[in-house]
């Protein structure tokens, strides 16, 4: 690992204990950066960490994952494929009462992101019917791409394990969410499945 990619991973340890601080707290309070929407206008400190390769939404677009999905961006990122059985169903239900309670902030300047595990398989139709499934509305995007761009990105996000065996079964992937503020460089994890409101305070504090 070289010395960017371990400073972005101690990084995110080290906001991954701060969470818990965060899921004890009071109502929900926006504290974004006045200054955001200036940072996003230049490259930002993930400019040369994340790849800017080209990734397919839930409704055709294509666009630059560096460029267009994380640049100067507060950004939530989780894992998943459309047949998933498993942890996805109930990742995606919690994360749409997040979504509800973030009400105009997303999709302006917060932005849920949602990669596919499988590629291969979920095309941007399949995605699209996955979103239609949940009801899941604006701001919320799904993400597919070529195999090995994907799997690139998904461990660039950290949302792998060390042993490959593991990493490759599908039946044993992340229940996280990355949650990221790009343009302060400013990451952590937390898992999928705590309280909804506990997300929410986090996404908002970044």
């Amino acid at each position: 690992m070289n010395a960017n990619a371990t400073a972005f991973s101690a990084n995110v340890q080290a906001s991954k204990r701060d969470w818990l601080k965060w899921a004890g707290s009071g109502a929900l309070t926006p504290v974004l950066a006045a200054g955001a929407p200036a940072l996003a206008a230049r490259p930002g400190p993930r400019a040369g960490y994340f790849p800017n390769t080209i990734v397919q939404t839930h409704d055709g677009k294509k666009l630059r994952f560096y460029d267009d999905v994380v640049r100067g961006k507060v950004v939530v990122f989780n894992m998943m494929y459309s047949v998933c059985t498993g942890i996805c169903p109930g990742n995606t239900a919690n994360l749409l009462q997040v979504q509800q309670m973030l009400g105009k902030r997303l999709g302006r300047d917060i932005f849920m992101v949602s990669m596919t595990l499988q590629p291969g398989f979920d095309t941007p139709k399949a995605l699209q019917a996955y979103v239609n499934s949940y009801g899941i509305q604006g701001g919320w995007t799904f993400l597919t791409g070529q195999p090995k761009e994907m799997d690139v990105i998904r461990r660039k996000l950290g949302f792998f394990n060390d042993d490959p065996k593991i990493d490759s079964d599908l039946a044993n992937h992340t229940g996280m969410v990355r949650i990221g503020n790009e343009a302060l460089d400013r990451w952590f994890m937390m898992p999928a499945l705590a309280a909804p409101k506990q997300i929410a305070r986090a996404i908002l504090q970044v």
